[in-house]
């Protein structure tokens, strides 16, 4: 069994009449993996909204710069001024892309959580924050602890939850909007400019959940209006844990410092300490050098796609998906045709566990989706998913014939059943007999010297 490591084995160019070939290389395209019904088989990935796969340019980015890998800011040896260099310039680079103003602070984080759990400590005391039931459990948590948030039920689609919001902006009391870009669930792009200037005209500012958004479609803060933008590598094809907070720096200067620690200070005395301002304040401890460097390599592709080139691969790979998904008996897609998404599906198959059918698509076909309620427990609820769904995503590096694939898998579900039997192991649905290698063991630990 082999497995790849940089190098792509799919064309990245226009296929024939009907096709679509992947938009950009990805590692991990001709993975093979073990199949429970004997043999093995390339891996689809249709799991992208969880973790994309790190872009070919991201991995030889990462490889390009390990060997120059050291502590940053406060070493005056060479390999700790280059890295301190890259940590600084992939700062820089992350902020061109999401189009941050010229006063903003890029705060680089561990990851969108990270970020917004950071930004709902900066809330000046006493402001209230706006927040939709329908958003991921990292766009929810950190504001629905606070006795100063207003959860509003969503609407029936993205433009009535915009209205909702509207109309509660309107009122006045607000001093923060905590939105979502696009929807994990359903992939239902918000209106952010008309939200902006909403929350705005009320006095209010706006805080964007960018994590399921900025994998599909360009965001630009100062062209947008948006006041703090929320990112994750690991959704942007640079899964090294890394992430970022972009925004105004007046409340971020003023806030506690999110972490109490090295880098963060500019003086310490036995009675007293006096932190420093700007992204240093909210960095503190020896910071992701690799991250960073991956999550701008990850960033800089993405921006050198032509223009609506990403619109164009999702919408084409979207649509060949719901109409497949619509035309096997008994299937359900939840909000199916939105006014604008990206590329999430979620559905439900008649008469079976989702948890089941995720687990039939990986033992017998080698594609890899989501199961659950996805982190947005309270939307997934609304949508009648208390029992979960079956979500589908796609990336840069899915093909049509990924998506047909798994159309012709769950079609011989639906019509004549799994090959295999199977049930509840250890707390996961998985093939009663089950030849596969335990997970856990199925890579060595590496080379060894």
């Amino acid at each position: 069994m082999s497995t790849s490591t940089l190098s792509p084995t799919r064309p990245h160019c226009p296929g024939p009449a009907g096709a679509v070939e992947a938009l950009l290389p990805v590692v991990g395209a001709d993975t093979l993996v073990p199949l429970a019904t004997g043999g093995s088989t390339t891996y689809a990935n249709l799991d992208n909204a969880a973790s994309a796969p790190a872009l070919v340019a991201v991995a030889e980015r990462v490889a390009q710069v390990l060997p120059h890998y050291a502590s940053v800011h406060r070493g005056a040896g060479w390999l700790s001024r280059v890295s301190t260099a890259l940590f600084e310039q992939a700062r820089a680079d992350v902020g061109a892309f999401v189009g941050a103003r010229a006063d903003d602070l890029v705060v680089l984080t561990r990851s969108t959580t990270d970020a917004l759990d950071l930004l709902s400590r900066a809330v000046p005391a006493g402001g209230r924050v706006l927040v939709a039931d329908v958003e991921h459990h990292a766009n929810l948590l950190p504001w629905q602890r606070s006795a100063r948030t207003t959860v509003v039920a969503g609407g029936a689609d993205a433009e009535e939850t915009t209205a909702l919001l509207q109309a509660e902006l309107a009122t006045g009391r607000y001093a923060l909007l905590a939105v979502a870009g696009a929807s994990n669930v359903t992939g239902e792009v918000l209106p952010l400019r008309r939200l902006a200037r909403a929350a705005h005209e009320a006095g209010a500012r706006i805080a964007v959940d960018g994590a399921q958004l900025l994998p599909h479609r360009r965001v630009d803060v100062g062209r947008d209006g948006i006041d703090y933008l929320a990112l994750s590598g690991h959704k942007v094809y640079a899964p090294f844990g890394s992430g970022a907070l972009v925004g105004r720096r007046d409340w971020l200067d003023a806030a506690e410092p999110y972490l109490a620690g090295g880098g963060a200070t500019l003086d310490v005395r036995h009675d007293g300490v006096r932190w420093a301002t700007g992204p240093d304040r909210h960095e503190a401890g020896s910071p992701n050098v690799v991250g960073a460097v991956a999550l701008a390599q990850a960033c800089t592709t993405l921006a050198g796609l032509p223009p609506g080139a990403l619109e164009d691969h999702e919408e084409a790979l979207r649509t060949r998906l719901v109409d497949g998904l619509e035309a096997l008996p008994g299937i359900e897609v939840v909000r199916p045709r939105p006014r604008d998404a990206v590329g999430v599906v979620t559905c439900t198959v008649p008469g079976r566990s989702v948890s089941e059918v995720a687990a039939y698509l990986s033992a017998e076909h080698g594609i890899g989706v989501r199961d659950g309620r996805f982190c947005a427990h309270r939307f997934a609820d609304a949508l009648g998913l208390s029992d979960g769904g079956l979500r589908v995503s796609t990336g840069v590096g899915t093909t049509s014939a990924e998506v047909d694939r798994l159309l012709t898998a769950l079609r011989r579900l639906v019509t004549g059943g799994p090959e295999l039997d199977y049930g509840v192991v250890d707390g996961h649905w998985a093939p009663l007999s089950d030849p596969r290698p335990a997970p856990g063991s199925f890579l060595s630990a590496g080379p060894r010297r």
